[in-house]
């Protein structure tokens, strides 16, 4: 199993668009890691770069302990899954998974061999004469599978394997493709912006922004401990707030908030006058009927009230016009109304506090 590292790594498109902007990053033996960010931010193109099917503009990409800078696409010993799967559409299922080792020169005996070995993993062999067109989506997709392990590489490469499927085969899916490359002992670097996708797969997440990395580090650690504004946005949902730091102390902090409320933290890290931005998740909020303002305690009424299946979500302006998105099982607890006076409340060991960005709120959370 290959580790994979890539050593400031940069590439450009013309002079003004950066596409990976001196990424570092290391994939560990037998990984599943998952690349995540928004649209344009440089995840197809890092994955592409690691492929050999882009040149970077600078830095080094090692795979095991092999600089493959120069190294042609085939000799990198990797399988390719394809945002689209890329089927030749006048090859059958066992033409199309065996094309890779034919091209190559093996022998007939070893084709029939890696051909049913491979189509057995994928639960295909009954389809090995189907066309393309006759498959359904999750055929399709594990069709493209077998095609990219049938060569025998230990590294695996997935551009939105997921994306082109729909929602409940997406889910499924996502489960067998953790599961083959964990059975196959692969290294496997998985391309989404689905931030549930890339949670539920995922033994680690590397966050990408505008061509940069900005965080790497497990599910859990991601949603519970994001680094940045951003991150905290893009994986999961949080509540935004702005703030400035009242007094530090060794219990925390204390923040004043618009229209006279207040919040406190366990955060020491920031300096009194300091501008902040406060941020919870919506399932961490107490709300109850009835107002109090109070530190932790912020009143305000209910504007909206939408039932999502599992859960039911409220969005309340709190009375100093900051809107708070709060989350409650739909089967569990009660229910409010909309126009419903009530108070929002949170513990200080659920509130992250980062330094205001220089660009402003909005700019940070924006997914350009």
């Amino acid at each position: 199993m290959p580790e994979v590292r890539l050593v400031d790594v940069s590439k450009s498109f013309g002079d003004e668009i950066v596409a990976v902007d001196h990424v570092n990053l290391k994939v560990q033996d037998g990984e599943y890691l998952t690349i995540l960010g928004p649209s344009g931010c440089g995840k197809t193109t890092t994955l592409k770069m690691i492929a050999g099917l882009v040149e970077p503009d600078e830095g080094k990409i090692f795979i095991g302990d092999r600089l493959v800078n120069e190294v042609p696409p085939e000799d990198r010993g990797i399988g390719y899954l394809f945002q689209d799967y890329a089927l030749f559409p006048h090859m059958n299922v066992w033409e199309n998974v065996t094309y890779g080792p034919y091209v190559k020169g093996w022998k007939s005996g070893q084709l029939r061999r890696i051909g049913d070995e491979v189509l057995r993993m994928v639960g295909l062999r009954h389809r090995s004469k189907a066309y393309p067109r006759e498959l359904s989506g999750g055929m399709i997709q594990r069709t493209a599978l077998a095609r990219a392990l049938a060569a025998g590489a230990k590294l695996l490469l997935l551009d939105e394997p997921l994306s082109a499927l729909d929602a409940r085969l997406a889910f499924k899916l996502r489960y067998e493709l953790t599961r083959f490359a964990k059975d196959l002992k692969l290294t496997a670097i998985h391309v989404t912006h689905d931030q549930a996708e890339a949670m539920a797969i995922s033994d680690r997440i590397a966050v990408v922004r505008k061509g940069r990395v900005l965080q790497v580090g497990t599910p859990t650690e991601l949603y519970m401990n994001p680094k940045k504004i951003f991150v905290a946005n893009f994986i999961g949902e949080a509540n935004f707030i702005e703030g400035a730091i009242a007094s530090v102390d060794r219990s925390g902090s204390l923040i004043d908030l618009k229209g006279g409320l207040r919040a406190q933290s366990v955060d020491k890290e920031r300096k009194k006058g300091n501008r902040v931005v406060l941020a919870f998740r919506p399932e961490v909020v107490t709300v109850r009927k009835g107002t109090t303002s109070k530190i932790n305690k912020l009143p305000g009424k209910v504007e909206h009230c939408r039932f999502e299946g599992e859960d039911i979500r409220f969005e309340i302006r709190l009375k100093n016009e900051d809107k708070v998105v709060v989350i409650r099982p739909s089967m569990v607890g009660k229910w409010f109304k909309v126009g419903d006076a009530v108070t929002v409340s949170f513990d200080p060991e659920h509130l992250l506090v980062y330094p205001y960005p220089e660009k402003g709120l909005e700019s940070e959370l924006a997914l350009e």
